[in-house]
């Protein structure tokens, strides 16, 4: 009963809320204001950058959710066969962008738009460019940069999960399967290691979906807002806006 309490108070309720305020005009001041369908059609017919925002939203999603939950994976399963010292300074090394919540601030550095910033000064130095290339001010860049830093960012909780998966993985489960005839890894992990972390897989897939939708702050932090064409503009950060 008490979870229950929780629960609806803190999860359930606010979503009912929300639903319910999204059919009014409120300003959080004054009681909310009936309009039927009004804020729906404005965002769906009117607004002609919703649908940017939501195309940009679905597609860091699709690559960033997938793609950080199989990376997650196999860092976690390459690490698991190092030593223990070696594996924990890795997991360490692994986990640490998730500890600094504002540590994507380094790619600002290395994108950086002036001769300062280390990418364009190293292709500078070798002459592959004569001049300093506006990374986080192109459409052309944007998109693949904010992919890349929330793969960077978001894969520490999962690789976290799935490495202390592995840990957990009973070692008479693969000495057994040795004796019923499982001779290679790639056996060993599709007959025990993944159907002996169903519980974990599940948790970093979880979390590896919530960081792929939650990706409007760092992308602000790093193209700003608005973004150049709204390459990298999500639905949070419109949202905030």
């Amino acid at each position: 009963i008490p979870f229950w309490i929780f629960f609806f108070v803190f999860v359930i309720l606010p979503i009912l809320a929300s639903i319910a305020l999204s059919f009014t005009s409120f300003d959080t001041l004054q009681i909310p204001n009936f309009t039927g369908l009004e804020n729906y059609m404005r965002m769906f017919v009117s607004d002609d950058v919703f649908p940017i925002v939501f195309k940009n939203t679905i597609t860091i999603a699709i690559i960033v959710g997938p793609l950080g939950f199989l990376l997650s994976f196999v860092l976690a399963w390459f690490v698991n066969e190092f030593s223990t010292g070696i594996r924990t300074l890795l997991s360490f090394l692994f986990y640490a962008p998730s500890l600094v919540g504002n540590a994507f601030f380094i790619w600002q550095v290395l994108f950086s738009g002036d001769s300062y910033g280390y990418i364009s000064n190293l292709l500078l130095s070798v002459g592959i460019i004569t001049e300093p290339i506006q990374w986080l001010k192109s459409t052309q860049y944007t998109l693949p940069i904010v992919v890349i830093v929330m793969l960077w960012q978001s894969t520490g909780i999962s690789f976290l999960s799935n490495i202390s998966g592995l840990q957990n993985v009973s070692r008479d489960l693969y000495e057994a399967g040795a004796i019923d005839g499982i001779k290679s890894r790639w056996q060993e992990l599709r007959y025990i290691t993944l159907p002996s972390m169903q519980s974990m897989l599940l948790f970093s897939a979880v979390m590896a979906i919530q960081s792929s939708f939650s990706v409007g702050p760092v992308a602000t932090a790093l193209a700003g807002y608005p973004s150049v064409g709204y390459s990298v503009d999500t639905i949070v950060s419109y949202m905030t806006d």
